[in-house]
């Protein structure tokens, strides 16, 4: 091949080369998302979904602390095999697929209402996925929340009896 054919092929190269560049930094910086939540896009983390969606969110309150509903939250998301694949502590989110082989986002956002109350708004894309989430961990909470209760009235029963 001579010289004149690669530098043509070369020129050619650059100028696509050069569009796509022009294309991508065009839609990464344009519109409501921005760069970075482009980039958490392609990486598969992007959370703007869930906040979206956040309007149609099912949620509930707990009298629990936040600091507490947070953890125990995370905890019984594991326990069932939700996959967490983002937390962000600015936005009191946790972001779950609903399992490792099914990759529906689900969100649950957590509002602090006072000292030892707490809410917490499931979204998603997905009205089953949001069902689910939100109807095994607010019953899941709910048992905990008896049980500690009960536990509490047992200890007070004991303590009077040994008085």
């Amino acid at each position: 091949m001579d010289k004149s054919k690669v530098q043509v092929k070369s020129k050619k190269f650059k100028f696509w080369l050069s569009i796509a560049v022009f294309v991508f930094c065009s839609f990464s910086l344009s519109g409501c998302a921005g760069f970075q939540e482009t980039v958490k896009g392609f990486k598969g983390v992007s959370t703007k979904v869930l906040e979206d969606n956040l309007k149609d969110a099912a949620a509930k309150e707990f009298k629990m602390d936040y600091k507490s509903c947070y953890y125990e939250t995370k905890e019984l998301l594991k326990g069932i095999g939700a996959y967490i694949y983002a937390e962000d502590t600015k936005k009191k989110l946790i972001a779950v697929y609903v399992s490792e082989q099914d990759t529906t986002p689900v969100g649950l956002f957590f509002k602090e209402i006072d000292k030892n109350k707490t809410q917490i708004q499931v979204s998603s894309p997905s009205s089953y996925a949001k069902e689910l989430i939100s109807e095994t961990i607010f019953s899941a909470i709910d048992k905990s929340l008896k049980e500690k209760k009960v536990n509490v009235q047992l200890d007070v029963a004991e303590e009077s009896q040994l008085k």
